[in-house]
């Protein structure tokens, strides 16, 4: 079974492993997944993530989730850029997200970053997802 949007699949993966309070969740391996979730464990929402190499299969990333009080840290993750619907924004553009609580992360020529480092780095492209 072919997956149109890989991205889309890991986040919903994470939502519906804290909704059931799961420790850590898994998902296929890539580099763009990758990058979300460094992203992700330097603004704190995860504990981290480790790439699982089985013997026979692809390679697969554990994500260890990050929990507060008994509730999950990222209390919404959402799609932004679809693959049926692309959302770019010029660096001016880039939205706060819960009012600078929340992390919007995007993809850049200089790579996958937050919104803040991309502010920093003033550059825009094309805006991920928004946690918070």
């Amino acid at each position: 079974m072919s997956m149109n949007d890989p991205l889309g699949d890991m986040l919903t993966r994470i939502r519906n492993a804290q909704m059931r309070r799961r420790p850590s969740v898994s998902t296929p391996a890539s580099k763009l997944r990758g990058r979300v979730l460094d992203v992700l464990e330097l603004e704190g929402f995860i504990r981290g993530y480790t790439r699982i190499e089985p013997k026979d299969g692809f390679p697969e990333f554990e994500i260890e989730l990050k929990y507060f009080d008994g509730q999950p840290v990222i209390r919404q993750i959402k799609r932004v850029s679809k693959p049926g619907r692309r959302v770019y924004s010029p660096v001016k553009g880039i939205p706060t997200v819960a009012n600078g609580l929340g992390v919007a992360i995007l993809s850049t020529p200089k790579g996958v970053m937050s919104d803040a480092a991309a502010r920093e780095q003033n550059v825009g492209g094309e805006i991920l997802c928004n946690v918070f």
